[in-house]
């Protein structure tokens, strides 16, 4: 009997992976990206020029590569697709937030005393759906009701099960056929034009609340904002948005006096009450008005933690959690759906399959054509960004991730034995191809591996930063 036996044919074809003479190289580009669950194989070359002279300061190809190509990562920010690369976007939100909380990353370090708040605005209720209350530590009956009412439809409208965290209960309607599935997918797909609607109505009651007009205010205060869109259990998108006051000339100016947190806070609830979005009713008789629910949740975010309120780095880690979060945790699917007839064997809770379905039928009536609802039925009819800040909130993911670039090029250049910045203007020009993604037999072993150990360095590290931030 061979002494391999009784390994498994994963391992197997792990060893005989390892045992190629370009493994090592191979190591070196999946570290590069983080392990990546999905990284694409490109082929092709670059050459770095003195932008003087034209000199060849430096040429790479694929070519000489022992594996004949460059790994690069996929950038997909979702934890469901690929966990390394949706930590590192994670991270770069994270930092995003924060720099509008606490400064840095070219965010004036005063930004910290200028009023802001956490803000979470939700759906309306289309329906009753099974919940897990909690009071004191202890979890409640979902939905008790006394005298055992039931529905049109002959179903009770009652649940008295004490939900746990992870069961799939939470979010399905008490009875799918009152649901309101129309209503919303509607909602979902318009739920960005409310946002936007939100942001534009939100000076205006500022103003009002102050008696000045919105010219007036603009000379005197500029609102910020940073938000991250989050798939509730019911498949409903609700938004976490930070909300900030600065001077005219954005963070490094210091709002007025009178601009408090207060003041914002009850703009905001003016705006979020009245803001709304007519569209035409799916019998095409009337029209039906999209508003925000009554749920809304508007606190102050402070330094210190200990204060009444919510402290920036717990701001921040919230929002960057919900960043790298998809309608999957919805109970649908991460990728889009070509058919209608795919959805009956979707992987998928009752709930969302029938959100998608609606999102099928309405999207063949000509009202509902402009909202492309069969492109984004996996999303159950959303199809905003899940994150979005105004222009002057803080640094942009673009220069974190610059910034990330630069400083691998400058490592890779330190180990090649070359200055860290070159001493004249370069011009580089670059040619690459499409080789294929993902990895071959045998590979996916080692990527794991791989991600695990950098993932374990980048949370040793964000604690470290944490700790030293306070």
């Amino acid at each position: 009997m061979s002494e391999h036996s009784s390994l498994s044919p994963d391992i197997l074809a792990a060893a005989r992976r390892a045992e190629l003479p370009d493994f090592s190289r191979w190591q070196e580009m999946v570290r590069a990206t983080g392990g990546c669950a999905h990284p694409i194989r490109l082929q092709g070359e670059r050459v770095t020029l003195d932008a003087a002279t034209g000199e060849v300061l430096e040429v790479y190809r694929t070519a000489d590569e022992p594996t004949g190509y460059l790994l690069t990562a996929c950038g997909n920010r979702r934890a469901a697709r690929c966990p390394a690369c949706s930590e590192v976007y994670r991270d770069d939100t994270y930092h995003l937030i924060l720099s509008g909380l606490r400064g840095g990353k070219g965010v004036p370090e005063d930004v910290s005393t200028h009023p802001r708040v956490f803000a979470t605005f939700t759906a309306p209720s289309f329906g009753a759906v099974h919940t897990r209350r909690e009071k004191g530590g202890k979890t409640l009956p979902c939905r008790p009701r006394r005298d055992n009412p039931v529905c049109e439809h002959g179903r009770l409208q009652e649940c008295r099960v004490r939900h746990a965290e992870n069961d799939p209960q939470i979010g399905q309607p008490i009875c799918v056929d009152c649901y309101d599935y129309v209503g919303a997918v509607l909602w979902n797909a318009h739920a960005g034009e409310l946002w936007r609607r939100f942001t534009q109505a939100l000076p205006a009651a500022f103003a009002r609340s102050l008696g000045i007009t919105r010219a007036e205010l603009r000379r005197r205060v500029r609102l910020s904002y940073a938000k991250v869109a989050e798939y509730q259990a019911r498949g409903m998108v609700h938004f976490h948005a930070v909300i900030r006051l600065d001077g005219p000339g954005g963070p490094a100016d210091h709002p007025p006096d009178w601009a408090t947190v207060p003041t914002l806070e009850r703009a905001i609830r003016q705006s979020a009450e009245h803001v709304a979005v007519p569209v035409p009713d799916a019998s095409g008789d009337s029209s039906i008005v999209l508003r925000w629910g009554r749920e809304l949740d508007v606190e102050p975010v402070y330094l210190d933690s200990g204060l009444e309120g919510m402290s920036d780095h717990r701001v921040a880690s919230y929002i960057a959690k919900y960043a790298t979060k998809g309608a999957e945790s919805a109970g649908t699917v991460d990728r889009p759906i070509r058919h209608m007839r795919e959805v009956a064997g979707l992987d998928v809770s009752e709930h969302a399959r029938r959100m998608i379905y609606t999102c099928f039928v309405l999207a063949d009536r000509p009202e509902y054509r402009g909202l492309l609802l069969r492109a984004w039925a996996h999303m159950l009819g959303y199809r905003g960004h899940f994150s979005t800040k105004s222009r002057r909130y803080s640094v942009r993911l673009g220069d974190l991730r610059q910034a990330r670039a630069d400083h691998r090029a400058a490592e890779a250049r330190q180990a090649r034995g070359l200055p860290d910045r070159p001493e004249h203007e370069t011009v580089t020009h670059s040619e690459w191809r499409y080789a294929g993604s993902g990895y071959r037999h045998g590979e996916e072993f080692w990527a794991e591996i791989i991600r695990q150990r950098t993932a374990t360095a980048r949370r040793i590290a964000r604690e470290r930063e944490q700790r030293k931030t306070g």
